[in-house]
């Protein structure tokens, strides 16, 4: 009997089904998280008082929302961008966070800790930043930038050494350092780095440490999102054309067998959570420097906590982090539009994706179910969690 023929390869010698095992997954839980939006809007619709049902409302809502986060044909012959470069600035901190959490994955450790990482990066940010407010701008930006980059590295070195020297596991000690960034930046904002006499708890102003808006992004789009999309190359370059790279992604694989080649991974467990805090922190940053410019006591966003979304939908891979990353940032910016003119609340964007990281956590079931999972020694379908599948 003759044998089976080869699977068909797509360009660049990468078989079809292996590109089928890797988009199936993520596009199945992206279109049933918009499936299931559009069953909460059409269930929800007739609690609410003097409205009248419309069945397509669902639909209003979604065009509202891709309206609000790309802009339409009138704006763009217009050369008006403003929609898009809105989408880009929520992307940014998105693709940091995402990097933050899917290097970490990469290395078998699942970092919940990136909110406080980034928490406590923007601080970093803001207390160099202020002091460098009159400084030059190349001067202040880099001051405040390294800052940011230095206190989330240290954010993300305290539960990776614990983890490697204690044997604390990094999911209970980094959602603890979350709840101690947030009170730490809630009392040095209300106390020493309160503007003085202000009525609320509020920073003075960076100055010339902003992040300087890109000629062909305005209004808003500012020099970090280049830096976002420089630091996924980056991350990538690091993982897979680097030495460390390798023994990262040999830890996260099998430990043992990375320390029987020699490697040690009590010491890559921490340089890894030291380096994601770093790139959480930069999230921060990117958000601080780029947005707000100060801040007050009760500043903090989803991002962190979005990022591991994202680090998940994408696989932990740094260049699908980006769209990733893009998807989240438009159905944010795109959430004003369709609650002013669906009647929609915003919220909605939070309920869909917090099913989308509901489903990546069954995704072992949905490859099942599609026949893209990988194939065990035997021939018998295996399915690993969704931290090992993004490790791999």
């Amino acid at each position: 009997m003759s044998a089976p023929a080869p699977a068909p390869r797509a360009r660049g010698g990468v078989s079809r089904a292996r590109v089928w095992s890797l988009v199936a997954v993520p596009l199945a839980v992206i279109v049933g998280s918009a499936v299931l939006g559009a069953a909460v809007i059409l269930l929800s619709e007739p609690l609410i008082p003097g409205r009248q049902f419309d069945p397509l409302l669902w639909l209003t809502a979604y065009e509202a929302m891709i309206q609000g986060a790309i802009g339409d044909p009138q704006e763009w012959a217009a050369l008006d961008f403003h929609s898009l470069v809105s989408t880009l600035v929520n992307t940014a901190p998105l693709v940091f966070g995402g990097l933050a959490v899917g290097f970490g994955f990469k290395a078998g450790l699942f970092n919940i800790g990136a909110q406080g990482q980034f928490l406590v990066g923007a601080l970093g940010a803001v207390i160099v930043g202020v002091w460098l407010h009159d400084a030059p701008a190349p001067l202040a930006i880099a001051g405040a930038t390294i800052a940011g980059m230095a206190f989330g590295a240290a954010w993300g070195f305290v539960p990776g050494f614990l983890k490697a020297f204690a044997g604390a596991h990094e999911v209970v000690s980094t959602i603890m350092m979350n709840y101690v960034a947030i009170q730490l930046l809630a009392a040095l904002v209300s106390g020493p780095l309160k503007v003085p006499r202000s009525p609320q708890a509020i920073t003075f102003d960076v100055g010339n440490a902003a992040f300087p808006v890109i000629p062909f992004l305005q209004p808003n789009g500012h020099l970090g999102i280049l830096l976002a999309l420089i630091a996924a190359v980056g991350v990538w370059w690091v993982l897979y054309r680097t030495t460390w790279g390798f023994e990262v992604r040999a830890t996260g694989a099998s430990p043992d067998a990375s320390r029987y080649a020699g490697m040690r991974p009590r010491l890559i467990t921490v340089a890894t959570m030291t380096f994601s805090g770093m790139l959480a922190g930069l999230a921060g940053v990117c958000v601080l420097l780029g947005v707000t410019k100060s801040m007050t006591s009760s500043f903090g966003t989803t991002v962190g906590f979005d990022s591991i979304a994202v680090a998940l939908l994408a696989r932990s891979n740094p260049l699908a982090i980006v769209p990733a990353a893009l998807l989240f940032g438009g159905m944010r910016a795109g959430a004003g539009l369709m609650q002013i003119q669906a009647e929609i609340p915003a919220e909605l964007v939070d309920v869909i994706q917090a099913v989308i990281l509901l489903a990546l956590v069954t995704s072992p079931v949905i490859r099942r179910l599609l026949h893209a999972d990988t194939r065990g020694s035997h021939g018998t379908e295996t399915a690993a969690s969704p931290a090992a599948e993004a490790a791999r």
